[in-house]
């Protein structure tokens, strides 16, 4: 077998064959789908109690989030690190743009919904990536941000989650997206299961 060039072409190729890793790939990503939607269910528990007030929505969290760490077990049976608690962020925005892209192509909007879909395909690619040891963390190097970076990648979130006639919030140094940013690169053991 000739060395895959990148992860989704070394994902694409063990899901042609099935069973190139012992790991039997096609069905792992059936239940993977599965995790994602459990993690979908948690996250609509927690708004639907929010928004009615009833706490037995919240109640049944605990059992739903427990199904889905006995599952991710399956799949993730060693780590180190935080990698856990990245592969459970990584499936749930994968997850997420899937269908912000299927919300898309109902409004018509068949191109960011492609772009939408290319980019749920990646964070997936990541997934299974960092999973299967084919990353080096090592090499991994913190890319500083630069400000107007922050400011193409903030109106590009508005341009596709906002109605057209909705005015674009500007960002300026101190804006949302900036200090969403700071927070996070603070943030220490927040992913704790």
């Amino acid at each position: 077998m000739n060395k895959a060039k990148s992860v989704k072409e070394f994902v694409e190729r063990i899901d042609a064959t099935k069973k190139v890793n012992p790991k039997d790939l096609s069905s792992d990503q059936d239940l993977t789908i599965g995790i994602m939607n459990l993690i979908s269910i948690e996250e609509h528990l927690v708004f639907s109690g929010a928004k009615t007030g009833k706490t037995s929505f919240y109640d049944l969290i605990e059992e739903i989030r427990d199904t889905r760490k006995a599952l991710m077990q399956k799949v993730i049976p060693e780590y180190e690190g935080e990698v856990w608690c990245i592969s459970k962020h990584l499936l749930a925005s994968s997850m997420r743009l899937m269908e912000v892209g299927t919300k898309q192509q109902s409004l018509g909007n068949k191109q960011a919904a492609y772009d939408l879909f290319n980019k749920a395909y990646d964070l997936y690619c990541l997934f299974w990536g960092l999973n299967m040891n084919m990353l080096n963390i090592a090499d991994v190097k913190w890319v500083e941000d630069k400000m107007e970076d922050v400011k193409k990648l903030s109106a590009k979130v508005e341009a596709v989650s906002q109605p057209a006639e909705a005015p674009a919030a500007e960002e300026g140094k101190g804006g949302a997206l900036s200090r969403m940013k700071a927070f996070v690169r603070k943030a220490v053991d927040c992913c704790i299961e």
